[in-house]
């Protein structure tokens, strides 16, 4: 049984940090691209950041330099350090395990249940 466990959302002011991490079970975790998705009320879930198997990184523009992304096979775990956080950040954020092809980013079937992300002042 696949499972996504989404972990480490919360409240911050602007300008602040948040680490989230999402350990999967159920898959061979090394094998997979993962990437963070995320979906703010009223828009559609769009993906934030993603990393290859091998650990190539890539970022939508709006959260270069202030988001990393990481992964740990040993602990089938990726986190997302999330800095400099803007009020539009503010969203549920969701891990995936795809894969990758031509170079894009392919959504997989399972979904955790996502950890909310509150920046506010």
């Amino acid at each position: 049984q696949v499972q996504l466990v989404e972990s480490g959302g919360g409240l911050v002011q602007p300008g602040g940090s948040l680490r989230l991490s999402c350990a999967a079970s159920g898959i061979d975790f090394r094998t997979y691209a993962m990437a963070w998705y995320r979906q703010a009320p009223g828009k559609e879930r769009e993906l934030v950041a993603d990393i290859t198997a091998a650990g190539s990184p890539e970022y939508k523009n709006s959260v270069k330099g202030r988001f990393f992304i990481r992964r740990i096979d040993a602990e089938n775990t990726v986190t997302l350090q999330m800095n400099s956080l803007k009020l539009e950040d503010t969203a549920v954020y969701y891990c995936n395990a795809g894969t990758y092809y031509n170079g894009i980013f392919n959504a997989g079937d399972y979904w955790g249940q996502g950890t909310q992300v509150t920046v506010s002042s």
